[in-house]
């Protein structure tokens, strides 16, 4: 049987998945386009999840463990935004079986 991550190791595994998944520092990712193929805002999204990656390593870093709801609206913020890039094209997401 497998131990549960405690609620830090479980925000921080859920800020190194989004690092790893999102491109995040791309140049090309943080350029608007011309607004006829955009859905949804690739720049503000991941503008969004850059801004609560960055206070959220903040957080923890001070020594503070997040409550389950914090871990829970994290984890979905970016199931969102991994879904809105994927539409975009920028995110590569695989079908929903």
């Amino acid at each position: 049987m497998t131990k549960k991550p405690d609620r830090t190791t479980a925000m921080r595994n859920i800020i190194a998945q989004a690092k790893q998944q999102f491109p995040l520092y791309e140049e090309e990712t943080f350029v608007c386009g011309d607004g006829t193929n955009c859905v949804g805002c690739p720049k503000k999204l991941m503008e969004l999840v850059d801004t609560e990656l960055s206070y959220w390593e903040s957080y923890l870093d001070r020594g503070h463990t997040p409550n389950f709801d914090d871990i829970r609206r994290f984890g979905k913020l970016c199931t969102n935004v991994k879904r809105g890039l994927g539409r975009n094209g920028i995110v590569y997401q695989a079908p929903a079986t």
